[in-house]
Order: structure tokens, then C-alpha cells, then sequence
């Protein structure tokens, strides 16, 4: 091993955490991707060349080993606490009163931060470098995940080196901070979920827990995960005089803290910054629910010693979840591809954290006896940060004398007469009985292939149940990727029929919107009403953005029918598989429309338009032919821009190139 080599990796290492600090901590590169990339690569080689030149703190050994017993259980250094819940200025009065009693004569300076939805964790340095991290758990005893937390690119495997902070280099440091999955990068996640064609997750902080937890810490690679750090302990407590003292050192030691966090000499200003951010949190990279308010000095917030799991010299400040009242106008059945029964709670339109939802699902018959959840109820609905809609409660008092008792064996058998159903021992579902997985796909598979619908040639019920049986296909997209190669090892197929399948199948990747529909076999959804459907809205992505009330305006399409096309295209299962079929480069001909000046462009509205609702505007919109989106995507001719947007949704049109327009220009075009 030559000298240079060593010089050579050592310059390498410092250089390349330089611009990892750059990049996960400032937020601002100083070189791009493939300049670090480049890098990275020549230090790998040399480390592959000399591996004693492979230090602990090097960029190469984020990836550590697969578990194969689980995670061990490390006990904390001090317990990890949890804070007790206020909702309002009188209960932090409340709190500052007792504390006022236990400290008296004593001045408090308060410290705020944002409170983070995550995944509490502690990471432990000795003399500087990376040797642990641990999960929260009981509070005394937390996971080792050590593993994991070090595929984290924002956690530094050695600590930072600051004038001032030097003695933080020596002895045990530990940080204690939340494992969080931003907005952005959440988003981007699911978008390549999409694309592979497989389903969305549902929110950000239950993906960072699960995906901590996971034994491959190459799969925890795989997915954008960042530190967020929030306190700091040292062996000699007095090294820390401040919560705000100990935010200034986390930010010299290199790892990334809030930059919101304050303090203030008055209650006053604490709850001015409690309205500010209530306003602003929309707006944050991470999804919150409140501010974690302290008493700053360290010496006195020690003192005032813990009751339970809880500090006495803290306090979560929670804003109220979003929520809304409905009323439920029905309850539906959703059959999912195993053959579970689904209870679906549909209701009248309204708005909960900002989008207008129409159902909630009720997971189950004892959820809904539990609840005690009836057809004319008044329902309060919750979506707290992204997750799905909930019924959280019923407001009896409302509760009309023609409100009816939901069966849910006599709602099977009323919509579902055809089909016979079980609850096996043990489960809260019930299933179709005798209906596996396999076999609800061949059904559906032989349907979408079938002369009403797709019609394509050779694919009749015995070749549809040899594709399933031999695995080539998990659900009906999958057909559009299978090869001839595949087909011939089958012993139903020689080369002639083998190559005349695979052309048949190419042949049909456009079929007719109304053929498309019915093939994709939603419940009600016959031939005639697919084609009525088509004729109606047009393009594929209409349909699946439609309102109830839109549905049950076409012809022949009721209550029933309506409730049904909407729960189809709602559902994450669903969802997927059209995104599967875009993927394979799959999708139905738009009915030719007889025109209009907004033909061929495509429209996303955020905000709250001061005009019309969002209703209003998607009708406006098709009515001049343009088409009427729920998301943005690369394909969004226009954003329209109202009030109280999120800066996520603009950053992703100026990433598309997507034109925005103000509500003045909308009107104009309108």
C-alpha cells in the first residue's frame, strides 16, 4: 500500500462528507450528483484495492448486514419520554400554574419547536463516530437498529468538527431526534409505486416506523428516510445549560435540527407562535400536529422532575385534527381481491384537510357496531395529515327516527345475492366463500378478455386459468407483459399459438373506452352502461374523478350503480392496477368529442377558488371539452391556482413545467 492511497482515501472521506453536510443539513449542494457520485466510486475502489483503508466513518458504510434474529433490546441511558397533550391557552396556563407552584419565585424562558410525526430515536457517537442508534420503545428499553439508522444519508457516521464544540468530540454523545419521511420525497415514492404498478402507501410517518423495522437495511436504503434531531445528552449534564443551547450544538455537530425552533420570555409570544404555525404548518417539509413548548433552562426542567412517562417541565402543544360533519346516505359492500367484504360508508361531499371526500371505510362489522354507525346518521369525519378518512364518531342527538341498523350477513345477501359468504373463526371479515385469490383472477381475467369487452382471440377460460396457475400473472395488466419465451414453456402452447396470443394481446392495448370499462369488471357495470359512461365523460381519467352526483346524472345509472363505479376507481387496490396498465403503455381511446375550445388540455385546481367550488370548476371545464384531473401529473396542460396552497403541490408543476394559472386568468379562459 502506497502512502498516496491512504492520503488519497482520507481526502476523499473528508471531502465527500463535506458535501453530504452541504446537501442533507444546509440544503444546498456545492456539487452536483454525478460530481459525488464520481467520488464516491473512486473511493470505493480504493478501499476495495486496500480494505485497510476502510474506516468506520466512511460514506461506504452506510449499508451494514442483514438481521437475521430480530433486534436486540438496548436499555436507554435516561429514559425517552413522551409529553402530555394541551389544546389551548388555558391548559399551557394550566401547566406553567404548576409548574409556578414546584419552582416558586421562579422566571421561566420558554423554548418552542415544531413537534414532528415520526419515529423517536437516539443516536448514540463515542468520541465522535457512529456506534448505535436505538428506537424509543417502552421508554426505558428501546430496538437497536443501529443497522438501519445507518443507511440514513443525512445521519453522519463521525461527528463535525466546530470551533467551540471540540469537547462534544470526546467522551459519549447521544442525539435524540425523530426519523421522519418528508413530503416530497414521500411523494416521489409513491409516484414510483405508481409507475411499477404497485400500490400507494397511505402515510409518511407509519412508512418511516415500518420501514425501520425492516431486517435489510439495503430495503431501508431504498427509501428517503431523514434525521431530524431535537435534543441532546451529555454524561455531564452542565455541558447543556439550554434547550436552545443544545439546538446550536446539534447544528455544530453537523446533524440537521428545525430552524423554527425559538425562545420566548412570555407566555404571549409562545402562543403567538402557536397561531403562527398553525397557519404555516401546511407548508413545513414534514407533517406535524402541534409544537413541543419546554421550559428552556435545562437545570429547572430537570427539577421539576417527571410523573409517569411524562416531563413536568413539557408540554405537546396538539392542534385540532381536521374535521368535518356528514351525513351517511349509505352503506356499501366492497368485495377486494381475496374476497373480503368491505363495509364502505358513503355520504355527502365535504371537505376534511382540505380535499373533498365521499366515503370512509369501516374496516369491518364490529367496527361498526362498535361505533354503532347507522344509514341517516350525522357523522364526524377526521383526516389528521394524510391519512385516510375516518368516521370518528356519531352525534346521536341528531340521529334521525328513520335511521336504520346496518346487518351485515342480510347486506351481503341483499347486494350480493349470487355469491355466498363466511367469517372464519377468528377474523372480523367475512370472505366469499370458497373463493381464493386465483380464483376471483380468472374470473376476472376471463371477463376482461372476453368478446364484450376486450375481445381478445385465443384467450378463453382454459388459457386464462394455465396463465394464473403457472404464476405469469398476479392480476389482469399483467397479461400486456408476458413473452413468448414464457408461453412455450407451457404444454398448452407450441410456437404458432404461442406467437398468435402474444399479437392478440398486443392488438387490444387501445381498445374502445366503453369495452375497457366493462371489461375491468366493475360491479352493476354492464355492456350498456359502460357505453353510456364512455359517451358521457369521454376519457378514462373523467370517470375516475367523478362525483356521485355526476355519475347517477348519466342515463341508466342510479344510486347502486353510481356508488359502485365511484368505490371502484377510489380504491388504492384499483388505483394501482390503472397505473399498471399506463405502465405497460396500456390505455383506452378517448371518445371523440364534437369540441370545445379547452379540447386536449388537462386541469389540476388547488386551493380554494373565491368564485366556485371545485365542483363547479371541473363541470366548467368539461363542458368547454378539456379534461378535469385529481392529481397532477407530467400529462396537467394547467394548474389553477387558488388560496392557501401548499408549497408541494407548486414545486411539482414547476418540476413538470406545468403552466399555472391565477383564478383571473381561469375566469378569462373560462
Amino acid at each position: 500500500m502506497s502512502k498516496s492511497s491512504a492520503e488519497r482515501s482520507a481526502e476523499l472521506r473528508d471531502l465527500l462528507s463535506e458535501y453530504s453536510y452541504a446537501y442533507h443539513v444546509n440544503d444546498d449542494p456545492v456539487v452536483s450528483d454525478a460530481v459525488y457520485d464520481s467520488l464516491f466510486g473512486e473511493l470505493k475502489q480504493l478501499e476495495a484495492e486496500h480494505p485497510e483503508l476502510v474506516t468506520p466513518d466512511s460514506p461506504t458504510q452506510r449499508v451494514g448486514n442483514a438481521l437475521k434474529d430480530g433486534f436486540k433490546k438496548v436499555e436507554h441511558s435516561t429514559r425517552m419520554l413522551s409529553l402530555n397533550d394541551v389544546f389551548d391557552r388555558g391548559e399551557v396556563e394550566a401547566w406553567v400554574q404548576r409548574m409556578d407552584k414546584l419552582l416558586p419565585s421562579t422566571k421561566h424562558e420558554f423554548f418552542a419547536d415544531i413537534k414532528m410525526d415520526g419515529l423517536a430515536c437516539a443516536l448514540m457517537y463515542q468520541d465522535g463516530l457512529f456506534v448505535q442508534a436505538v428506537t424509543r420503545g417502552d421508554s426505558f428499553i428501546g430496538e437497536d437498529v443501529t443497522n438501519n439508522v445507518r443507511t440514513i444519508k443525512n445521519v453522519p457516521l463521525r461527528l463535525r468538527k466546530t470551533k467551540g464544540f471540540e469537547r462534544f468530540l470526546q467522551g459519549r454523545t447521544e442525539i435524540r431526534g425523530e426519523i421522519v419521511m418528508l413530503k416530497k420525497d414521500f411523494a416521489a415514492l409513491n409516484e414510483r409505486q405508481e409507475k411499477e404498478g404497485k400500490p400507494a402507501f397511505a402515510n409518511p410517518r407509519n412508512l418511516a416506523a415500518g420501514t425501520i423495522r425492516q431486517l435489510d437495511p439495503q430495503l431501508v436504503a431504498a427509501r428517503p428516510l431523514t434525521f431530524i434531531a431535537y435534543d441532546l445528552y451529555r454524561d455531564d449534564a452542565g455541558e447543556i445549560p439550554t434547550h436552545m443551547h443544545a439546538y446550536e450544538t446539534i447544528s455544530a455537530l453537523g446533524i440537521r435540527r428545525n430552524s423554527e425552533a425559538s425562545i420566548f420570555d412570555n407566555l404571549d409570544g409562545v402562543m403567538k407562535f402557536v397561531d403562527e404555525w398553525d397557519e404555516k404548518r401546511h407548508d413545513l417539509p414534514f407533517n406535524t400536529d402541534g409544537l413541543v413548548i419546554k421550559v428552556n433552562n435545562r437545570a429547572q426542567y430537570a427539577e421539576l422532575g417527571v410523573v409517569g412517562k411524562q416531563p413536568r417541565g413539557a408540554v405537546a402543544y396538539k392542534y385540532a385534527a381536521e374535521q368535518a360533519t356528514t351525513v351517511v346516505k349509505d352503506i356499501v359492500l366492497s368485495i377486494g381481491r381475496t374476497g373480503a367484504a368491505t363495509p364502505v360508508a358513503v355520504f355527502d361531499p365535504v371537505v376534511v384537510a382540505g380535499t373533498t371526500v365521499q366515503h370512509a371505510s369501516l374496516h369491518n362489522a364490529d367496527e361498526i357496531k362498535r361505533k354503532d354507525i347507522r344509514v341517516g346518521d350525522t357523522v364526524v369525519i377526521f383526516k389528521a395529515g394524510d391519512i385516510i378518512p375516518q368516521v370518528q364518531s356519531v352525534l346521536k342527538e341528531l340521529r334521525p327516527k328513520s335511521a336504520k341498523t346496518f346487518l351485515m350477513e342480510s347486506e351481503l345477501q341483499r347486494q350480493y345475492p349470487e355469491l355466498e359468504f363466511e367469517r372464519p373463526e377468528g377474523e372480523a371479515v367475512y370472505r366469499v366463500k370458497g373463493a381464493t385469490g386465483s380464483l376471483l383472477l380468472k374470473q376476472a381475467l376471463a371477463h376482461f378478455a372476453s368478446k364484450g369487452a376486450l375481445d381478445i382471440d385465443t384467450l378463453g377460460e382454459k388459457n386464462v386459468a394455465a396463465l394464473v396457475d403457472a404464476g405469469l400473472v398476479k392480476d389482469i395488466a399483467d397479461i400486456y407483459q408476458l413473452t413468448k419465451d414464457q408461453l412455450l414453456a407451457l404444454e398448452r402452447f407450441a410456437d404458432i399459438s404461442a406467437q398468435k396470443l402474444i399479437d392478440a394481446i398486443a392488438d387490444k392495448k387501445q381498445p374502445p373506452l366503453s369495452r375497457f370499462v366493462y371489461g375491468l369488471g366493475i360491479r352493476h357495470v354492464g355492456a350498456q352502461t359502460a357505453i353510456d359512461l364512455a359517451n358521457k365523460f369521454r376519457k378514462l381519467d373523467n370517470i375516475g374523478v367523478a362525483k356521485l352526483d355526476e355519475l347517477k346524472a348519466v342515463e341508466g345509472v342510479g344510486d347502486i350503480v353510481a356508488d359502485s363505479v365511484y368505490l371502484w376507481f377510489d380504491e388504492e387496490d384499483n388505483q394501482a392496477l390503472l397505473a399498471k396498465f399506463r405502465g405497460f403503455g396500456v390505455w383506452p381511446q378517448d371518445v371523440k368529442s364534437v369540441g370545445g375550445k379547452l379540447s386536449g388540455q388537462n386541469f389540476v385546481v388547488t386551493g380554494t377558488l373565491e368564485t366556485m367550488g371545485r365542483d363547479v370548476a371541473a363541470e366548467k371545464i368539461r363542458a368547454l371539452g378539456g379534461t378535469f384531473q385529481s392529481s397532477l401529473g407530467k400529462d396537467t396542460t394547467y394548474l389553477v391556482v387558488g388560496k392557501n396552497v401548499g408549497a408541494s403541490k407548486l414545486a411539482k408543476a414547476e418540476k413538470y413545467g406545468t403552466k399555472q394559472l391565477t383564478e383571473d386568468e381561469f375566469l378569462e379562459m373560462l
